[in-house]
């Protein structure tokens, strides 16, 4: 089934023109067709073309049913993105195949990067949800300050994953309950000794993803995965 998006079709019958481009000249779909529309919230809409134009295909809404969602948890991957965009993009899109809820970046001490390209990392988040058919869009946060972003109050059960010398719990032996989970991911160079001792004071727990060093990306993906195993068998 090929999925289109739309963040509110009860509202505007009228798909992006990205999305109509793709209906129209690259799926060949003609007035009367059928296609079906995603809104990011659950909602599934079967509707009707009534106007196949490249750039504003309008649609009128057949039916419309809500999915629940799949998870009975949140959750919330914290990153310091890589230097390389396309490492982190390709994260953003695998997290958000496997299964996530919410991503932010942050800048710390030893970031590579500074700033982030949201409208495309949305994008991708869409592209993403589309091809995994998840019906829950994810949501994505401007990059922020490790700092600012460690002093808000949460209601998570809050991780940082790091590679200083130290007690660090084992991630996966942690999130056997039904909390909600928010786990930080560093930059390359990891946290500074300051940003952890910041997180330890603000009840983050000190936790390891295995023996091996992980790439930013890699590391992030494995919690996302460790995160998905561990809560879908409880």
């Amino acid at each position: 089934m090929k999925l289109f998006f739309h963040p509110d079709p009860t509202a505007d019958h009228t798909l992006s023109e990205e999305e109509s481009l793709h209906a129209v000249k690259v799926l060949r779909l003609k007035e009367l067709d059928t296609l079906t529309i995603i809104d990011g919230k659950g909602s599934l809409f079967e509707v009707q073309i009534t106007n196949a134009h490249p750039k504003k295909c309008s649609f009128a809404i057949l039916n419309s049913k809500k999915e629940p969602k799949n998870r009975t948890y949140n959750l919330h991957l914290a990153i310091a993105p890589t230097k390389s965009i396309d490492r982190i993009e390709w994260l953003v899109e695998k997290a958000v195949e496997v299964g996530v809820d919410e991503i932010s970046f942050l800048h710390c001490d030893r970031s590579e990067r500074k700033n982030i390209n949201l409208e495309r990392v949305e994008k991708i988040t869409i592209s993403a949800i589309k091809q995994s058919m998840n019906l829950y869009l994810p949501i994505v946060n401007e990059m922020i300050p490790f700092h600012k972003f460690i002093s808000t109050s949460r209601s998570e059960k809050c991780f940082i994953a790091h590679l200083e010398e130290g007690e660090r719990k084992l991630f996966q032996k942690e999130i056997a309950d039904k909390s909600n989970i928010l786990i930080l991911i560093g930059p390359e160079g990891d946290f500074s000794k300051e940003e952890i001792q910041k997180a330890l004071e603000n009840n983050y727990i000190p936790v390891s993803l295995g023996a091996s060093r992980l790439r930013t990306e890699t590391a992030a993906l494995a919690a996302c995965f460790i995160t998905n195993t561990i809560k879908s068998s409880e």
